[in-house]
């Protein structure tokens, strides 16, 4: 089953709604072509603060002085804003306005459309914030019970307040994910060379020919890969990194896997091995698994490379930016040993 968990270190604090209106005193906004779309979206979203700053004030000079711009530029602005509603929204007395009972509904929708902008905003500066930003951050179910909290536990010494999105998943999945801005960086094997990706290689993790304790292999310690091309083979699902080191390392050796069992979980096809489903090529457990022997291959070199990737040219938050340092200081380092 694929994770996804949140550790959030410490509360953020928004500021005042205020502080966003104030800043937006912009004549014209640029907007995209597919928001251009919406021509009703597209023509009063650059008025509504202005919009709310008059209904607040009840005043035009006063409101076009608090937003920093000319009071006949704010007053166009008003009656433009009439004009592609199809409603009076003020009932005016010189420079003195008060709402309609139109004028009025439309505040209230106006003021919570600002808030949930002003939220927005406060939750991405939140994000970026270099002592309690967010990093979302995806590793491989292996790397789960011992090495990413072994990560963390560290990088959390100097960066105490840090939260983590945490998502654990296989390879491929993750990459997508990094893909559609869901994760900064990922931990994965094997280390992906696609065009839009930046990886590097961390550290390399060997595997062994998992076996049941009763096999006939079981009282070696080492073994050729291809003394296992009669068995059958329990592994990790197509598209699992785990998966297609298998299939290439069997293929080296000279054959083909039979396949008795493809899971999503290392630890589950261990379990399988020992109740005599099958062998497995796996990396070491976290903790010793009774009813196996887990064997050296000898030939051909079992191992996974162990590397991080992220978006190539995608702009980083001070949070992400530490991590990446911080995991790319630990090449060589990276897996318990």
């Amino acid at each position: 089953m694929h994770g996804i968990a949140i550790i959030d270190a410490v509360p953020h604090q928004p500021r005042s709604a205020r502080s966003l209106s104030r800043a937006s005193n912009e004549k014209d906004i640029p907007v995209t072509a597919e928001f251009e779309a919406d021509s009703w979206a597209a023509s009063l979203t650059p008025r509504l603060v202005q919009f709310a700053a008059v209904a607040r004030h009840e005043h035009v000079t006063r409101a076009a002085q608090w937003l920093g711009v000319p009071q006949s530029t704010l007053s166009r602005a008003m009656v433009r804003l009439e004009e592609d509603l199809g409603v009076a929204l003020f009932a005016r007395r010189g420079r003195t306005v008060a709402l309609t009972p139109a004028g009025r509904t439309f505040l209230r929708a106006v003021e919570r459309a600002l808030a949930e902008v002003e939220r927005a905003a406060e939750s991405v500066r939140a994000d970026a914030d270099p002592a309690s930003g967010k990093i979302a951050f995806g590793f491989l179910h292996t790397l789960g019970p011992e090495t990413v909290p072994g990560l963390i536990r560290a990088f959390r010494v100097d960066h105490p307040r840090v939260r983590f999105q945490l998502v654990q998943n296989y390879g491929e999945a993750m990459i997508e994910r990094m893909r559609t801005g869901d994760l900064d960086l990922c931990l994965t094997s094997p280390i992906p060379d696609a065009p839009d990706l930046v990886a590097r290689r961390l550290d390399e993790q060997r595997l062994r020919l998992v076996v049941p304790d009763d096999h006939w292999l079981a009282g070696r310690k080492r073994v050729r890969l291809a003394e296992a091309a009669a068995e059958l083979f329990v592994t990790l699902e197509p598209g699992y990194g785990l998966r297609r080191i298998t299939d290439a390392l069997c293929a080296e050796a000279g054959f083909k896997p039979k396949i008795a069992f493809e899971g999503e979980e290392a630890e589950t096809l261990r379990g399988l091995v020992a109740a005599g489903f099958g062998v497995a090529l796996l990396p070491p457990p976290a903790v010793p698994r009774p009813g196996v022997a887990e064997l050296t291959v000898t030939a051909p070199r079992a191992v996974r490379e162990i590397g991080v990737a992220w978006l190539d040219g995608h702009p980083d938050t001070a949070p992400v930016a530490a991590f990446k340092r911080f995991l790319l200081s630990r090449r060589g380092q990276l897996l318990p040993r």
